[in-house]
């Protein structure tokens, strides 16, 4: 099976004309499942950026073929993207919210022809394992090093880490660790909890029996963070005076509604949120709106997938519409422009996106509504977790 596919994928590459009339880009998201907002926030940030800039580029229309996987399952993301590529004949894959989808499909890139715009996975390793990924989301490593100097700040001096047990939440929690104790601070312990754990209550009570001052967290974004936040308050962890510290995932805006005031004062640091102030994000806020349908619903994912929208632009542009996966990573080596998130580049050894984190805090706007209000800058910050992987 594995021959025949590599000698499918080479007829493809082959075959591909100069100039297509159509050059399909393969998106693999959660677009149903408990995870399914993520996958819709993937689509409204390309039905956004395709809606201000067109779906062409040249002589060539842009065509946006999606699969769903409703929940990390490694397996069913390479055999769709070798469908993809084989049957669809896709010149550009991208998505990925889940790790392991993303380090799955790395392997078949070379022989496809095919980039990858990675619109979500944050474990810093993908990078590495082909020439052919380029990010344009962000590393847990990369949002997580520096929620470690604000609580150490904040005169925090003893931390328990609580992190889901994948690539992301094992980054998470060695990022926070390595700059809360380089600060001077100490993880008295650290809890990896299965992807699927939805009770926090136990959780909970070995957070108070440890002695921490204060608890840093990572979960992936969706229902398990909704419930992480609300356990954390349902069992009296914030009446006690125990600080919460944790990467924009746990505070993503789609989930402020329903955590309402229990939210309010929570600081985390991200690459973006929303509520950003910039006559950018203003036009892609109205554009992701129209697109997704409900503000309230627009979250992270959109950005990345509108920012990858515009890398993959660039890499058409520069092949003239051949296939040409190569050529085409080389040609966004050292790109730069202003995201709706702030200023960012593409850098040219790493292919990871070096962009702005923001210490942000939850609060409630003027019109009733909660956001995450950014409070302070750490600028053109790459990402230091490559370090740890070479």
């Amino acid at each position: 099976m594995k021959k025949l596919f590599l000698a499918a994928i080479a007829a493809v590459a082959m075959g591909t004309s100069a100039y297509a009339d159509t050059i399909k880009v393969g998106v693999i998201g959660p677009f149903s499942g408990p995870f399914a907002l993520q996958g819709k926030n993937f689509k409204a940030g390309i039905d956004a950026y395709m809606a201000v800039n067109g779906n062409t580029v040249g002589s060539d229309t842009v065509e946006i073929v999606y699969r769903d996987v409703p929940q990390a399952d490694p397996a069913q993301s390479k055999a769709l993207a070798q469908e993809l590529i084989v049957k669809e004949k896709v010149q550009y894959l991208a998505g990925f919210y889940f790790t392991p989808d993303a380090m799955a499909v790395t392997p078949i890139l070379k022989q496809g022809n095919v980039p990858m715009v990675i619109m979500n996975a944050a474990t810093s390793a993908i990078v590495t394992k082909s020439p052919l990924v380029v990010r344009t989301s962000f590393t847990t490593w990369q949002t997580s090093t520096p929620i470690a100097k604000v609580a150490f700040d904040a005169g925090v001096k003893k931390v328990i880490s609580v992190v889901s047990d994948y690539g992301p939440g094992i980054d998470a929690e060695n990022a926070f660790k390595a700059g809360f104790e380089k600060a001077g601070g100490q993880v008295v312990e650290a809890i990896r909890m299965p992807l699927a754990t939805n009770d926090f209550s136990p959780i909970m009570q070995r957070i108070k029996d440890s002695g921490a001052e204060g608890v840093f967290a990572f979960l992936p974004s969706g229902p398990t963070t909704l419930g992480f936040v609300k356990a954390y308050n349902d069992n009296g962890l914030k009446a006690a005076g125990i600080k919460f510290f944790a990467p924009g995932d746990l505070t993503q805006e789609s989930d402020l509604p329903a955590l309402g005031d229990a939210a309010l004062g929570i600081q985390t640091t991200f690459h973006y949120a929303v509520s950003h102030d910039s006559p950018e994000n203003k036009a892609f806020v109205e554009a992701a709106t129209k697109a997704i349908g409900n503000r309230a619903e627009l979250s992270f994912p959109s950005v990345s997938a509108y920012d990858g929208m515009h890398v993959i632009y660039k890499m058409i542009e520069a092949t003239g519409g051949k296939q040409d996966a190569e050529k085409a990573v080389d040609a966004v080596k050292g790109l730069a422009w202003t995201s709706p998130r702030g200023p960012v580049s593409i850098d040219p050894e790493s292919r990871h996106i070096t962009q702005n984190i923001y210490l942000r805090e939850v609060v409630k706007a003027d019109d009733g509504t909660y956001i995450n209000k950014e409070v302070q800058t750490f600028e053109k910050q790459g990402d230091p977790g490559l370090a740890a992987v070479k």
